[in-house]
């Protein structure tokens, strides 16, 4: 049968046959599948490391900061030394060279420390927050990089920038340490221990950086959990001597006046306000000053008096906390049952700061983490 002249044949199945099979539909497309970050790897880190670290280099207001750094640290060390061999050396003695050295190492590490806690945060405050709102972090996340080699690499910049402050100090640490004094080895573990500290902050910094929307938001926030380590340690530790204190009979070796015995020391009891502050010592092992103080061996002795010795014996005082027998007969000797010694705290403090760091590291890699569930408004994504 032909239908109409169109140039082609029509072909009609006879009836009976077999209908021809519908054509298949075409496939449909596989569900786009979200990326699921990969761990951590080290060609990641290292690609974020060094795109943080040229646009540091890149910036002129970072050489001129390194510069004024320098230029206090060498003014604070020569002003020191003039001082302390102007006053100490006048006295004679064979370990004026001795304290001098210790006493110029232990001020200028501190020194250090606090410059390092007021720059380290800037340094990362605005590392994350501010790539966001540049439009430039979006372009990382839309990578193969994985949220933690994005974390590790900003934290490893920004800690290479604490660390190249630090290694302008180095000069004039090396120079108390040739007084005298001071063992090489306490000298290398002071300082190992103070750029761990500075690590410990940029991450801090880092992960507030992550949870702020504003620049400047992240670094007030950031310099308020280094106050709170550095000086709000000191005045929870003060605060906290009003709870812990109370009257408590104790043991005296002295005159006991009551008794009509004031010719001879005698023991004899006492009620007397009695501060235990065993119990909230541990306070101060957050303390980042405390930290590399007590890690540095301390002058037994009581012979010089330097700054870290001080502090180190300072720690040590409020951790064995009050006596159970007191000598007020100073002149006279009495087998009195006077505090414990007290153990280091620093292995304490650097298990606490490595926790710290590595929470903050972890939660930074978490924000960074893509596809994002819910944005703070007016976050810009790219």
């Amino acid at each position: 049968m032909t239908g109409p002249d169109t140039g082609a044949t029509q072909f009609s199945p006879p009836t009976g046959w077999p209908a021809a099979p519908a054509p298949s539909p075409s496939p449909t497309p596989a569900p786009t599948t979200t990326r699921v970050p990969r761990g951590l790897t080290w060609w990641g880190v290292r690609t974020v490391a060094v795109l943080e670290a040229r646009q540091r280099l890149r910036s002129t207001r970072w050489k001129v900061a390194l510069g004024v750094w320098f230029g206090m640290v060498a003014l604070v060390t020569i002003g020191l030394v003039a001082v302390m061999y102007q006053t100490v050396a006048t006295y004679g003695g064979e370990d004026v060279d001795v304290m001098i050295g210790r006493t110029v190492f232990g001020l200028i590490l501190l020194f250090v420390l606090f410059l390092g806690l007021l720059v380290s945060p800037t340094l990362s405050a605005t590392s994350i927050n501010g790539d966001r709102n540049a439009g430039t972090l979006a372009v990382l996340q839309a990578t193969t990089l994985s949220s933690w080699d994005i974390a590790v690499g900003k934290l490893l910049a920004s800690w290479g920038a604490a660390l190249a402050f630090l290694a302008a100090s180095l000069p004039f640490l090396i120079w108390g340490l040739a007084i005298g004094g001071t063992g090489v080895l306490a000298a290398i573990g002071a300082v190992l221990m103070l750029a761990v500290i500075l690590a410990v902050v940029c991450a801090i910094a880092l992960a507030v950086s992550s949870l702020v929307t504003r620049p400047a938001g992240s670094a007030v926030l950031t310099y308020v959990v280094v106050a709170a380590l550095s000086v709000g340690t000191l005045i929870a530790f003060g605060l906290s001597t009003f709870f812990v204190s109370g009257q408590e009979t104790v043991r005296v070796y002295g005159y006991d006046y009551s008794s009509g015995n004031s010719d001879e020391c005698t023991w004899y009891e006492q009620e007397q306000t009695v501060v235990h502050t065993e119990r909230t010592a541990w306070m101060l092992a957050l303390n980042p000053f405390v930290m590399v103080a007590d890690f540095t061996p301390t002058d037994d002795e009581g012979r010089f008096g330097d700054p870290l010795s001080a502090i180190s014996a300072g720690v040590r005082f409020a951790q064995a906390g009050a006596e159970t027998e007191v000598n007020q007969c100073y002149g006279e000797s009495a087998e009195a049952t006077g505090p414990g010694a007290g153990t280091p705290y620093w292995p304490w403090s650097l298990g606490a700061y490595l926790a710290i760091g590595a929470g903050a590291v972890a939660l930074t890699a978490r924000r960074l983490a893509v596809p994002t569930a819910k944005l703070a408004r007016g976050t810009r994504i790219a």
